[in-house]
């Protein structure tokens, strides 16, 4: 008898967990919320604290300040600490407006944003990949081939025809200064602006075979071209649309097919295109190559003087080497802007 009573109780349990099912699943029956652990490969942030503006803030169109990012699931905790980083060292964080690219049209990418930084301007716009396709040489990192690492030339199709000048950064940098400065620079007539640097050797930018041709060298005749890093830029995008500069760096990505001009991705078509001819900012403003070289990512130091703004340009980047427990020094300057939290904290709370 205790045996049949032990099948009918389960029998009993079976049959009230199929109703659970045909319950949870059925379009006219009430509808369970089913509790699932999310996949490990998303992304689970804090909510950032609210800022707010100092009461000599204006609230016009003319006192907002434009800030143009890409949107990568890769990099996707880089970005939350950047954000973070310029909304705490703002005088006017509300007037901030923020334009993302994303390569992929993920809802998910919209929630995130907006659960950790409720009170955030921003709109994501989709970068079509198509519009590189074909125009990508292989280059010395494969981080560097990634389309959306190309989007910034695009800037200027992509964002609404108002919107006349933005402040591009990767999404490797922390702000400790007030953005607002960079985004106050004058550009003095010029398309870009964005801190030069002249010290450095510039002819290994590109290769023997583009020096040795003059038809390619003369590229920078009239010109005194120094190295600049397209992750940290003040843009006129109304005049970068008027004066066709898109077609100009698109030019020499097809050069580059043919004959194999230089080694790096995004930067050198950028170069020839506009070294020489930009605003020179301030260093401060680009404390780059934090992130090691583009082969091993090793520590480096900080250059001295002030600093406005770090970049982990480079292989080594602060989250993955925070997380391999091999910090580097510099790493640690990042880590208070760091959002994320792990699906163990998430079940934690």
């Amino acid at each position: 008898m205790a045996f049949w009573s032990f099948i009918s109780h389960h029998k009993l349990l079976g049959l009230l967990f199929l109703l659970l099912v045909w319950l949870a699943t059925s379009t006219t029956g009430i509808r369970l919320s089913v509790v699932q652990r999310p996949s490990p490969e998303l992304h689970f942030f804090r909510e950032a604290p609210a800022f707010r503006n100092g009461d000599e803030c204006g609230s016009t169109e003319a006192d907002h300040i434009n800030v143009a990012m890409t949107l990568d699931v890769n990099y996707l905790r880089g970005t939350m600490a950047a954000v973070l980083s310029m909304l705490q060292h703002s005088t006017c964080p509300e007037n901030l407006r923020f334009y993302f690219l994303s390569a992929h049209d993920l809802p998910e990418l919209n929630s995130i944003i907006s659960s950790t930084f409720p009170y955030l301007n921003f709109k994501i716009y989709e970068f079509d990949p198509n519009w590189v396709r074909g125009k990508i040489s292989k280059s010395i990192r494969q981080a560097l081939d990634q389309p959306l690492n190309y989007a910034r030339i695009y800037l200027a199709h992509i964002l609404p025809s108002d919107v006349r000048r933005v402040v591009y950064l990767d999404s490797d940098i922390i702000m400790v200064d007030d953005v607002a400065k960079l985004w106050g620079v004058d550009l003095e007539g010029k398309v870009v602006a964005a801190p030069e640097y002249c010290h450095a050797n510039f002819t290994l930018y590109f290769t023997v075979k583009f020096w040795s041709d003059p038809k390619l060298s003369n590229a920078f005749k009239g010109r005194n071209p120094c190295y600049f890093n397209t992750g940290v830029m003040v843009m006129d995008v109304d005049k970068w649309r008027r004066e066709g500069y898109t077609n100009k760096v698109e030019s020499w990505m097809l050069v580059q097919k043919i004959k194999r001009i230089y080694h790096l991705g995004s930067l050198p078509p950028f170069l020839l295109a506009l070294a020489g001819n930009i605003k020179p900012v301030d260093h401060r403003w680009n404390q780059h190559g934090l992130g090691g070289d583009n082969f091993e990512g090793k520590c480096r130091s900080l250059h001295p003087g002030p600093i406005s703004l770090l970049h982990w340009s480079g292989k080594g980047k602060p989250w993955l080497r925070l997380d391999s427990r091999k910090p580097c020094i510099v790493d640690r300057l990042w880590a208070p802007y760091d959002l994320y939290r792990t699906t163990s904290h998430f079940f934690e709370e």
